[in-house]
């Protein structure tokens, strides 16, 4: 008989354990698998998609534009945060070398802080729209920088999921996404609700012309905040989008004009003296 002899001061094996997080992560499809693969290879240049352009260094996101989105110049100079004389200066002394954000806290224009929060929502601002949703495919450029230069990176992973978090956010709000691109109405709604100061001012500029994005920029507020009051306005009963113009019906194919000529009458455009001779004189033969 064979005896098993076990060594109780060994403990045995640990079981392996799945890691949540990195199971988490390669479950996470993310919004644009082009912008992960460019990621996931350290690339830099820019993502240039429907929407909107990201560019990239080292694979982390360091500048966003869309035309959806008031550009970060807007942003800094509204608010009093840099004069517009500054930015113009900065932009011409180092716009050529892609180093005017540098430029800008290294002559005092900007503390290095107010330069990065402005920066920051800036880029997820338009992040959102160029990350929207597409029919049309993106196309990378290896090597291209913007001219501002990095501020702060931002990992497309974070960037992400900001987007998927903003998304979220809108639709719980009011899930009909028709008035963040339509002209805006007034709904006229006798029991309109009490409204904040800063929806009133969103309200003030709805006039059936201007989409939220016209009114960001009027504002020079970030667009995403914007369809934040838009869509609360909307759940509200406040605003609505206007109606799109209806659709011309089809037009009816030409037809030939309708001939008053007795049956087996040659048109006028066919009428010749020759056959009506004949017709004349087939007549008196038949006559006699």
């Amino acid at each position: 008989m064979t005896t098993l002899r076990t060594n109780l001061t060994t403990p045995p094996p640990r079981l392996p354990v799945r890691d949540k997080a990195a199971a988490r992560q390669r479950a996470w499809g993310g919004v644009s698998p082009m912008l992960g693969r460019l990621a996931t290879e350290r690339a830099t240049g820019v993502l240039v998609r429907e929407r909107g352009s990201l560019y990239l260094t080292d694979g982390q996101v360091v500048h966003a534009e869309s035309p959806a989105v008031p550009g970060l110049d807007v942003l800094l100079t509204a608010r009093g945060t840099l004069d517009a004389g500054g930015w113009r200066d900065a932009v011409d002394a180092a716009g050529e070398h892609n180093r005017v954000g540098r430029f800008l806290v290294e002559s005092g224009r900007i503390g290095a802080g107010a330069l990065e929060v402005c920066h920051l929502g800036a880029l997820y601002d338009a992040a959102y729209f160029a990350l929207a949703p597409s029919g049309t495919p993106g196309h990378f450029r290896y090597g291209a920088t913007h001219w501002l230069g990095p501020v702060r990176p931002v990992p497309v992973a974070a960037l992400e999921h900001e987007t998927l978090r903003r998304r979220a956010l809108l639709h719980r709000i009011w899930p009909d996404p028709a008035p963040d691109s339509a002209p805006l109405l007034h709904s006229g709604s006798p029991a309109a609700p009490a409204v904040s100061a800063r929806q009133h001012a969103v309200l003030d500029l709805v006039d059936g012309v201007r989409t939220a994005a016209d009114i960001a920029r009027a504002l020079a507020r970030p667009t995403f905040h914007t369809l934040v009051d838009v869509r609360r306005l909307a759940a509200a009963g406040v605003v609505a989008p206007a109606a799109a113009p209806p659709a011309l019906p089809p037009t009816a194919p030409d037809r030939p004009p309708v001939s008053s000529a007795p049956p087996g009458a040659l048109p006028p455009a066919f009428a010749d003296p020759n056959i009506t001779l004949l017709k004349r004189l087939r007549d008196a033969l038949e006559a006699l």
